[in-house]
């Protein structure tokens, strides 16, 4: 393979393992009102006063629909591998339903051929929490006709694109769609229901199986199929330690591994939140239809989660990692707190904690030996600030994001050589962006994107990560190559 510099001992990665980037529809297309595109939950949300930081929406976000070219061209100055991107449902389908709206399906049509042409892996997820808003008014995912509706739009998607998307992704996070989005609040539409966020959480699953059925019908270039799940690596404490962990594992992560790679729901679940609801809402033929073989099983990994029972005596500690909007993340376990955690933290207030992710995979590797894996998220938010170089070049020097990726893959690497099957890697995110609940004030992405002018800047991180896409060497944390990309 080719290397760049002194390469002795640094950790290098196979030949065909990915190396990308991703991004999300709603967090940089903009165009919110253009060619046709409906509304979605989040633009409702979004406009709502109090539920995002200083009122921000996700409008213009990062231009990314008026400049997809640029872009398009920024991607292969970084040398990406692979670019994991969301289509917009309300783009495609304005109310959920009905016939394809064609400029939405030529825009990402342009993007798949814009990404083959630069020799680019194009990785489609069908769902990145913009559900129409009109299908929310009919109950949203709490309703099993939504899951119906989404095979339908998995299946015009598939048959506009699936003769060149090479991974198909069904859901990104579930686990955010239903519990933060109808059970806490933080998330779009802003419910704070238990129940409605149980009843999501398997309507998604059943989402899932019937749009991996509906791609299967109509791709005809024999892609891959995945989901993508945020799972929770848990820290017991104190007494008690390992009910707690049972519990949020139980919610966080086995609600979904179990009936997508299993074909059943834990009992331990369904006994945790038998008082809040009864899984009525789980039918005859639903597991089967959600248990469907996969190509690929897509992990994001930001954090660790420290956990421990309440004593019930003093304030119970909420610090999940997500914004307290007056509802619970946690149906049927408010017995468990969520605790703070040691530092070093990101921006958000998430611990750094890389062994987190070696944790993670090698544990996944021995629930689910022939479970192929890859790391669809992983990435960091800090303070960066855009200076001027004195021959006038706009630069962001961004060590700390730096060492996060370095570290955060040195430790994939581990778990790849310790037989993990892990096939690839997307660092999140390609860019600065819209942060859900938190606007435009957190900046997760390697590349700078000046909300004003619209200016990508690539950081530091974006040049070591290039580094690293061209070599598949693990490139020292200093060692950035100082042909500096052109902002753009």
């Amino acid at each position: 393979m080719p290397t760049s510099g002194n390469t002795h001992a640094r950790p290098s990665f196979p030949a065909d393992f990915l190396l990308g980037s991703a991004t999300a529809a709603y967090q940089i297309e903009g165009a919110a009102t253009e060619d046709g595109r409906g509304p979605s939950i989040w633009d409702t949300f979004s406009h709502t006063p109090g539920k995002t930081w200083n009122g921000d929406t996700g409008d213009v976000a990062a231009d990314h629909y008026h400049r997809l070219g640029d872009d398009l061209d920024l991607m292969a100055s970084l040398g990406l591998r692979a670019y994991r991107f969301s289509l917009s449902w309300p783009r495609i389908q304005p109310t959920g339903r009905g016939p394809a709206n064609p400029k939405g399906l030529d825009f990402y049509s342009r993007l798949v051929d814009g990404l083959l042409e630069r020799g680019i892996t194009p990785v489609a997820t069908l769902y990145h929490w913009d559900l129409p808003q009109a299908l929310e008014d009919e109950g949203g995912w709490t309703n099993r006709a939504t899951a119906l509706a989404f095979a339908d739009y998995a299946r015009i998607v598939g048959e506009a694109l699936g003769d060149r998307v090479a991974i198909w992704t069904t859901l990104n996070e579930p686990w955010c769609s239903a519990y933060l989005g109808y059970g806490s609040g933080a998330h779009a539409p802003g419910r704070t229901d238990g129940a409605a966020a149980l009843t999501a959480a398997h309507h998604l699953n059943l989402a899932h199986g019937l749009a991996v059925q509906q791609l299967r019908a109509v791709a005809t270039n024999s892609p891959q199929y995945s989901v993508t799940l945020n799972f929770h690596v848990l820290r017991g404490q104190g007494d008690g330690a390992a009910e707690a962990v049972r519990r949020i594992d139980a919610l966080a992560n086995r609600s979904f591994t179990e009936p997508l790679l299993r074909g059943h729901y834990p009992k331990d679940l369904l006994s945790d939140t038998a008082s809040v609801t009864d899984w009525a809402f789980v039918r005859d033929g639903d597991l089967a239809d959600i248990h469907q073989p996969l190509d690929l099983l897509g992990v994001n990994y930001y954090a660790t989660t420290a956990v421990r029972l309440w004593d019930g005596k003093g304030p119970r500690h909420t610090n999940d990692g997500h914004k307290d909007m007056g509802g619970s993340a946690w149906p049927g376990s408010p017995q468990v707190e969520f605790l703070p955690q040691d530092g070093p933290h990101t921006a958000m207030g998430w611990n750094i904690d890389p062994d987190g992710l070696e944790e993670l995979l090698l544990d996944l590797h021995a629930r689910f030996p022939d479970q192929p894996l890859v790391i669809t998220e992983n990435g960091a938010a800090f303070e960066d600030h855009l200076t001027t170089g004195p021959d006038g070049t706009p630069t962001v020097h961004d060590p700390e994001r730096v060492d996060y990726l370095h570290r955060h893959l040195t430790a994939a690497h581990r778990a790849l050589s310790a037989g993990v099957d892990l096939r690839g890697y997307f660092v999140w995110s390609l860019m600065d962006n819209f942060e859900w609940g938190y606007g435009y004030s957190k900046r997760f992405g390697i590349v700078h994107v000046d909300y004003e002018t619209q200016r990508r800047t690539p950081k530091d991180s974006a040049l070591w990560f290039r580094e690293l896409a061209l070599t598949r060497t693990l490139p020292p944390t200093e060692a950035i190559q100082t042909e500096a990309i052109p902002a753009e």
